[in-house]
Formats: C-alpha cells, sequence, structure tokens
C-alpha cells in the first residue's frame, strides 16, 4: 500500500534519494543537450534577477510578495518573478538577437504532481523572427529530450506519445469544433471583442455547465480544461495554436484574423509543456491589456500587482520577436517517466501544506 503524505520518507533520506536518483541524472542530461541545441544554434545563455518590481500580470497567476530595505530603512514592495520574460524582453531592446535562459520562477497557490511552488522555465527568445520557428524548435527538444534520455515514447498516466513525430498543429477554433461541438469564432466580434451570451448558449447545448456570473474568458478556460487539454498530445505532440486575442494578453494578433492571436501552446501526453507568442511590441496596447488582466485579477481575488514601467518603457522600443516558455521539470517528467514533479528536482521545496 502507498505511504500516506505524512508517512512518507523525506526527499533527502538515502533510500528515497536512491529511488529518485535516475530522474535527477536524466535531467542533468537533458539541462546539458538543450544547452548544447542552443549553442550550435547561437543563442546566448542569459541570467536574469529574480527579484522584479511586478512579477508579471496575468490576472490567475499568484505571486510570493516580499520587501526590499532601501539604505535608509524604507521597505519597498518586491515579488519573486512568475517567469524571467519581462527581463529577457529588456534584453532584446537592449541589442541581444536569440537569447535563451533556465530560470528558477515561482508560483503561489500551485503544488500537486505537475506543479510545484518553485520551478525551472526554460525560455528562449527570436528577434526578427516569426513563432513558427518556435514550433521548430519546441518539436527538436521533444526529439532531443527522448534521445538523450533513450526513450521512444513519452508517457503519463497511462497515455504516450512518439516525440519523434511531428506534432500535429490544431487551432483553438478547430479544438472547440472537434472536441465539443462549439463555433468559438462565432462568438467573438471582428476586432477580438467577445459575446458572453452567445457563447453560453454554446455551452448549454454542448452539455456544460455555465454559471450565472461566468465571464467570456471563465467559459472559454472552462472548454479547454473538460473538454479540449483531456484530448491534446496523445501518439503525437499537439501545437494548440491561434488562441483568441482576449486570452493572450503579450501576443501580437494574427495578420490574418484579428480575432485571434500567434500564441501557441505544447501538449504532449495532455500535458501543457510550452506557452509561445509573437511578441506584442506596441507599448500602449500591451499597458491597455495589463489594466484588463489587473481588474479581473482585483474581480476575481480581491488583489493586484503593480506594471513594471520599465518593461512597458522597454517594449516601446523592442524589437519584433518571438519566445516561448517551456516548463523545463515537465518535459524532464515524460522523457525520464517520472510520475510526480518533485521527483525530477534535487532539491524540493518543503511542503509547506501540511
Amino acid at each position: 500500500m502507498r505511504a500516506s503524505r505524512e508517512t512518507m520518507s523525506p526527499w533527502w533520506t538515502p533510500d528515497v534519494h536512491a529511488d529518485r536518483r535516475a530522474f535527477l541524472i536524466g535531467r542533468n542530461a537533458i539541462q546539458s543537450a538543450f544547452r548544447g541545441y542552443f549553442a550550435r544554434a547561437d543563442f546566448l545563455e542569459v541570467d536574469t534577477a529574480t527579484l522584479q518590481i511586478s512579477p508579471g500580470n496575468e490576472a490567475h497567476l499568484h505571486a510570493f510578495a516580499t520587501e526590499g530595505l532601501t539604505p535608509g530603512g524604507d521597505a519597498v514592495p518586491l515579488y519573486l518573478h512568475t517567469s524571467p520574460e519581462f527581463a529577457c524582453k529588456k534584453l532584446l531592446t537592449a541589442g541581444e538577437k536569440r537569447i535563451s535562459c533556465f530560470a528558477h520562477v515561482y508560483r503561489n497557490r500551485e503544488r500537486g504532481p505537475l506543479h510545484h511552488p518553485e520551478f525551472t522555465m526554460l525560455e528562449w527568445y527570436r528577434a526578427g523572427e516569426t513563432y513558427e520557428s518556435l514550433m521548430k524548435d519546441s518539436a527538436n527538444l521533444l526529439a532531443l529530450a527522448a534521445e538523450t534520455t533513450g526513450t521512444k515514447h513519452f508517457t503519463y498516466r497511462g497515455r504516450s506519445v512518439d516525440p519523434f513525430l511531428e506534432p500535429e498543429r490544431l487551432s483553438v477554433a478547430e479544438a472547440f469544433e472537434r472536441y465539443a461541438g462549439i463555433d468559438l469564432l462565432a462568438t467573438i466580434g471582428r476586432n477580438g471583442e467577445t459575446d458572453s451570451r452567445h457563447l453560453a448558449a454554446s455551452l448549454t447545448h454542448a452539455g456544460i455547465r455555465v454559471a450565472g456570473d461566468d465571464t467570456w474568458a471563465d467559459m472559454f478556460s472552462r472548454v479547454i480544461v473538460e473538454r479540449v487539454e483531456p484530448e491534446l498530445g496523445f501518439g503525437r505532440a499537439t501545437i494548440l495554436d491561434e488562441y483568441p486575442t482576449s486570452e493572450a494578453a503579450l501576443a501580437r494578433k494574427s495578420p490574418k484574423d484579428a480575432r485571434v492571436a500567434e500564441r501557441f501552446e505544447l501538449y504532449a501526453c495532455g500535458v501543457e509543456l510550452a506557452n509561445a507568442f509573437g511578441e506584442l511590441t506596441d507599448a500602449a496596447e500591451q499597458r491597455r491589456r495589463f489594466e484588463m488582466e489587473m481588474a479581473e485579477k482585483q474581480r476575481v481575488y480581491g488583489e493586484t500587482y503593480p506594471l513594471d514601467e520599465d518593461f512597458l518603457a522597454a517594449l516601446a522600443i523592442m524589437p519584433p520577436a518571438s519566445g516561448i516558455a517551456l516548463g523545463f521539470d515537465r518535459l524532464v517528467m515524460l522523457a525520464t517517466g517520472a510520475p510526480r514533479i518533485d521527483l525530477v528536482m534535487w532539491a524540493p521545496v518543503a511542503d509547506y501544506g501540511r
């Protein structure tokens, strides 16, 4: 019988470490291989500060807050970053063309088989290149992780992916139609405005619950979680592409259709691995979107985070670019066969939730 959380031995006990060690050696090998991949492609590896004025401005991400003390002893609010994205984009503004970054990032209210309050994000950016180039990178890295660990298939909870096959590219609208029978784009106006009543009727017709106070974003997320994500990344990886503009706060609009944005997510074995953008470089539009996100955060959680004015100033002169954030620990899980994210971390965060 499996031991309960209360009776499990700590990760640092020799017998537990012996069980975890193969996963950790696999982690190191994959990280080394990835560094080689980026070096061969003329990327410069960068290291960014963890403490930031703003941890990010996504409504449903929760940060760890702290404070800095000035030499005079005055307290200044600071946050542990949820992503190195703002700093990396400032480096693009400074003139770097191709950068990669293995960053420890921090997200509060997150712990489980696929979530950890501190984890490793691999981000990389290509100035002057389209986000389709990131799709190629993603496919290459999946194959490289498998090659490095000597596995032919990624598996998670009984589901399997061949990491050497080219990923399926599927738009969000196609996924809604295929897995929920919903015409998503019919609920979005020409300039990206959303129609909650239309989407609510579509969910009801599809047999998906709707609450009286649901926003369009609430209903969109419910369909993604309940109907779409469970179907993604089986047999081969899935690139879920062209998110509605309202669900892509950091991405530019698609030149083909203003209702959707240049955003994709990568899935394997039903697990979300990466989130990518054709980067938005309109500072005024970015400010507007951040303010909308923070208004939603205030509505749902009763709190907001400050905007990074330094980031917005840099964004105004940032060159066109594409960027992606990959949950490195999750990919290591799939490549090594580890069932939980903490098994691929050398020293997990103490379980303060007991």
